[in-house]
This record gives structure tokens, C-alpha cells and sequence, in this order.
């Protein structure tokens, strides 16, 4: 179902989470805090510049487009993966200004599914802040989100590279089919794993691969660099996105401005429930079946909690993000050692250490 380029990755990633879904102990203690801040400080002038074109490129004489798209962009994050880009680019050892304008696109298409997405799951919140579809309507925030999609592709052509645009043209579509694929399973006891890896290899981890192949693209390094930092980024959007499903059963959740069990209450089977439901008795099924298939009722979320911790399914989840982050640290080791490989490497230690 999923565009070609992408399926090997996707194959790969269902096959190593079946082989570490095991039960661990939960809130395994971690010694030492990992920081994105070392890949902040590496990028922060061109980061900055990449700020300034963002800026600049949402301006619109139609007055509502640079307001909605101002409140989601101000409102918080990371820009974890415009710096991706910008970390792949210094990695390989490029110090022009087309890695700026592509990390600004990169920026455009993430925020421009969040737009849609916040309107396909009717949340909100984003960051402990209103989201645009709840301030100012469906309607705007999806016509919004067309107009940066439409920047970002504006910024793929200025840059003239063939490679460039086939690969962030290709990550847009994948990521659009990964949502459409999600919207089929929602409801659906019956998801496996299988087509919940799919899922998450398209509409999350297919722009971070994108992000950080453009990086050594406009350094013009060998395929086999290109490919090592796809194959990064890729393993290290899957670990983000697993973990960030983890968190939606997490007190840790709330730390983070978004409200436990959204996901729950919105029928999406991720893989805290997932294998909950596989490991839990007739009873318990029944429960689940229940509840993302029917109805769900007041103090359902309690119960779903307390069969997630009986069941040891977020330490199996958070097992499952760690092997992604170590094959995506692994995908960097035909790179010399530097300040930029010890960061991109302490961005994966951060994307995970999120959950404790």
C-alpha cells in the first residue's frame, strides 16, 4: 500500500518489533539525562536563518493564513526536525545555505500535517494550547495546511535539485497514505502489528528519514552516506513516534502539555493496547473489544490503565523504541567521529528519554 521506496524500511521495522515486544520492568532508572541541546548549539546560526525563512515564507495578504499558521508554529517545540536536517547537512561536512531553506520545508510539511491532523482526530490541545481547528474552525486549518504544503514545495523547486524533490515529494506522500492507513484502523480490535509498524514508519518516521537524507544530498556525499542518514532517521522516527504512544498511557504525558489517553479515547490501536489486548484474558478482551470497537463509558480509561500496567506493555513499548534507537545510531557508524555524529547520537538517547 505504501509507496515502494519506503517498503523495505517498513518490512524491517515490523520484523524487529516483533522480536523485542518482551515483557520489562517498568521505569527503568536512566543515569544520565540525554540533551538535544548539543545539536541545538551545533546549528543555531543556521538554525536561526531557517527560523528567519520560515517567517518570511508565511506571509500572505490573506490575513488569516500567517495568524493560524504563526499560533502553531510559536507555539512550542522543538523544530526537532528542521534541526535534523541541519545536524545530516553539518555531519557531512556542508556549510551553505541550501540546507536552511530545506530544513524550513521540512518544517512546512510537519506542520502542515499537524494541521491536518488535528482536524481528523477533533483534538484540542497541542502543547497545553488550543489547537488552530478549535480557535478558528475546521475549514481554515486544512486550507492552511494546503498553503504550506504548497511553500514547501515552492522551496523544493527553488532549491533545483531532482534528488531533493524526489525525496521530500516522496515523504509527503507517504506520510498522507500513513494517515489514511490510521483512519482505517481506528475501531479496529484486529489491527496488527504489522499495519500498526506501517502506520508509524509512514506518517511519522518517513519525514524524519527525508530530513536527514536531504542533509547529505546537498553535501553531495555518496548513496551510501545518503542512505545510512535515511536508514537514521527513519529508526529514529519510529523510537519517537513509539514512545510518544507510550506517553499517551504515561503521567509523563501531562508533563508534556497533552492530556493522558487521547489516543484511547479516540479508538486508535497503538501498541501499549495492542499487546495488552493480545496478552489479556477472555475478560480482558472482551473489555477492549468494547471499547474501540463500541462504546466506551466513564471509567474505562482507569481500566485500561490498570490492564497496561498489569500487563507490562509500556516497558515492552519503551524495549521496542530503544532497539529502533540503537539501529539508528548504529546507521552512523560509517561516519567519523565528531561533535555532529556524538549529537545526532544523543538526539536519539533524547527521543527516548523522554519517557522517564
Amino acid at each position: 500500500m505504501l509507496t515502494t521506496v519506503f517498503r523495505a524500511r517498513k518490512r524491517l521495522a515490523y520484523e524487529a518489533t516483533l522480536s523485542v515486544t518482551v515483557e520489562l520492568k517498568e521505569n527503568e532508572p536512566v543515569a544520565v539525562k540525554a540533551s538535544l541541546q548539543p545539536l541545538m548549539d551545533l546549528v543555531k546560526q543556521d538554525l536561526d536563518e531557517t527560523n528567519r525563512i520560515i517567517l518570511d515564507r508565511m506571509h500572505s495578504d490573506v490575513e488569516l493564513i500567517p495568524t493560524l499558521a504563526r499560533h502553531l508554529i510559536a507555539a512550542g517545540g522543538k523544530r526537532l526536525r528542521p534541526v535534523l536536517t541541519l545536524g545530516s547537512a553539518k555531519l557531512c561536512g556542508y556549510d551553505g545555505n541550501r540546507a536552511q531553506k530545506l530544513a524550513a520545508c521540512v518544517e512546512f510539511i510537519h506542520t502542515a500535517t499537524l494541521l491536518h491532523d488535528d482536524v481528523v482526530d477533533e483534538s484540542d490541545l497541542r502543547r497545553g494550547n488550543e489547537t488552530a481547528n478549535v480557535l478558528w474552525g475546521n475549514q481554515a486549518s486544512v486550507l492552511v495546511g494546503d498553503f504550506l504544503f504548497s511553500r514547501s514545495f515552492q522551496l523544493m523547486v527553488e532549491d533545483g535539485s531532482l534528488d531533493v524533490l524526489r525525496i521530500l515529494s516522496t515523504a509527503s506522500a507517504v506520510i498522507a497514505e500513513g494517515e489514511v492507513l490510521q483512519l482505517m484502523n481506528v475501531g479496529d480490535i484486529n489491527t496488527t502489528e504489522e499495519s500498526y509498524m506501517e502506520v508509524i514508519a509512514a506518517k511519522t518516521a518517513a519525514l524524519f528519514a527525508a530530513a536527514c537524507e536531504v542533509g547529505a544530498v546537498v553535501a553531495d556525499r555518496p548513496a551510501d552516506e545518503c542512505t545510512a542518514l535515511a536508514d537514521y532517521g527513519q529508526n529514529l522516527g519510529i523510537a519517537f513516534q513509539l514512545i510518544d504512544d507510550a506517553l499517551d498511557y504515561s503521567a509523563e504525558q501531562q508533563a508534556l502539555g497533552k492530556a493522558v489517553g487521547d489516543d484511547f479515547r479516540e479508538g486508535k490501536v497503538t501498541l501499549p493496547l495492542l499487546l495488552a489486548f493480545q496478552k489479556g484474558n477472555a475478560e480482558e478482551q472482551n473489555f477492549w473489544t468494547r471499547v474501540v470497537e463500541d462504546q466506551q463509558q466513564e471509567g474505562d480509561l482507569d481500566t485500561a490503565l490498570q490492564l497496561i500496567q498489569k500487563h507490562q506493555t509500556l516497558g515492552a513499548t519503551f524495549d521496542a523504541a530503544k532497539a529502533y534507537g540503537a539501529k539508528a545510531k548504529k546507521a552512523l557508524a560509517l561516519f567519523p567521529e565528531s561533535a555532529e555524529k556524538e549529537a545526532l547520537i544523543a538526539a536519539v538517547d533524547f527521543a527516548i528519554e523522554r519517557a522517564y
